[in-house]
């Protein structure tokens, strides 16, 4: 039998609005980098990712950057961003 928590995960990435969409990309860097991220640092365009953060910080993202889309592509789905600049 199936259970209803399973039916609605195919309808999360639907539900996730674009302001939802930032928060979760801003939560699993910010948990990567292990460094708090506003979400006003972070601009997607073109499904690309726009960091305004420090180069320190950029270069950890590029360090872990295969680890952070892969949780992305975990937790959005196909509305995971692809490139990263």
């Amino acid at each position: 039998m199936i259970e209803i928590k399973d039916l609605l995960l195919n309808f999360k990435n639907i539900l996730i609005s674009e302001g939802g969409r930032k928060e979760e990309i801003c939560r699993i860097i910010s948990e990567e980098i292990k460094t708090e991220i506003k979400t006003e640092d972070i601009k997607i365009k073109n499904n690309t990712i726009f960091l305004n953060i420090k180069p320190i910080y950029k270069n950890e993202f590029l360090i872990k950057k295969e680890r952070i889309f892969s949780k992305l592509k975990e937790v959005l789905g196909k509305k995971a961003p692809a490139n990263f600049r």
